[in-house]
């Protein structure tokens, strides 16, 4: 693991222990076995046609503040105009800017169903996701062991979250396929050095059975970038910065929605 994750995976640790200080584990358990609409996230990107996540992200720590006064509704009300398939809302708060209020913001805004993008390292965090009201969490398989991976991804479907799970190369995939993940996020950024490479998701995608939802993230902004990743036949895509930094987060993501493949 890089210095830079070894930093946020201790950051998320002390944050957690700060809030089951607050919350117990067993009373957020109670809380989270408390009955709730849940809305498909997986059904969602299942649908024909590109499926874009579009994400609220205030910040990261490559590109720094991203959009300094982010208003949540009004993006999840944009994204949902311009035809997106589901939200991503970055929680983590140290590195990226993000809280629990911006997702609860969001969701409450619109009929989308909505992913919490975290670094989810305990089972606290999950109970705490079914709690914020997330339909679907991330798990991203660098920062978790084996065991950790298949104990989380199970103890998150058996609450009814849907999990993204996220990799970026070979190994991960790997490790991914061993628990039967089949709903994927490949990250073309290198969670280690934070480069991109706009092939990695075609790459990767490759070694997956053809039943899995591939979702490429990462260095997707415009058509061609989405064309380029059709011809692989990948038609899901996260999508952050590129509409965070637009005047006209609707507009854009109409485009991106209407692209076709190369004839």
């Amino acid at each position: 693991m890089s210095d830079f994750l070894q930093k946020i995976v201790t950051a998320k640790r002390r944050e957690i222990a700060e809030a089951s200080a607050r919350v117990p584990l067993a009373k957020l358990r109670e809380m989270a076995s408390e009955k709730r609409v849940f809305r498909g996230f997986a059904a969602s990107l299942a649908q024909p046609g590109v499926r874009i996540i579009a994400e609220i992200k205030r910040a990261s720590p490559s590109k720094g503040d991203l959009h300094a006064n982010l208003d949540p509704t009004a993006l999840a009300r944009a994204y949902e105009a311009g035809g997106a398939a589901a939200l991503s809302v970055l929680t983590e708060r140290d590195f990226f800017k993000g809280s629990q209020e911006d997702l609860a913001a969001a969701r409450a805004a619109v009929s989308l169903p909505v992913l919490r993008k975290d670094f989810i390292l305990d089972e606290y965090q999950v109970y705490e996701t079914v709690c914020m009201g997330a339909d679907a969490m991330l798990l991203i398989v660098r920062l978790l062991t084996d065991d950790e991976l298949a104990r989380l991804d199970k103890l998150a479907r058996d609450l009814r979250l849907d999990v993204l799970v996220e990799v970026h190369n070979e190994t991960d995939a790997a490790r991914a396929n061993r628990i039967g993940a089949r709903l994927i996020g490949i990250n073309n950024r290198d969670l280690a050095r934070f480069n991109t490479d706009a092939s990695n998701a075609r790459r990767v995608a490759a070694l997956f059975p053809p039943e899995t939802t591939i979702v490429a993230a990462s260095a997707i902004t415009g058509s061609d970038d989405i064309r380029r990743n059709l011809s692989a036949g990948i038609s899901r895509f996260l999508i952050g910065e590129a509409l965070v930094r637009t005047d006209n987060p609707s507009h854009l993501l109409r485009t991106l929605v209407a692209t076709q493949g190369a004839p």
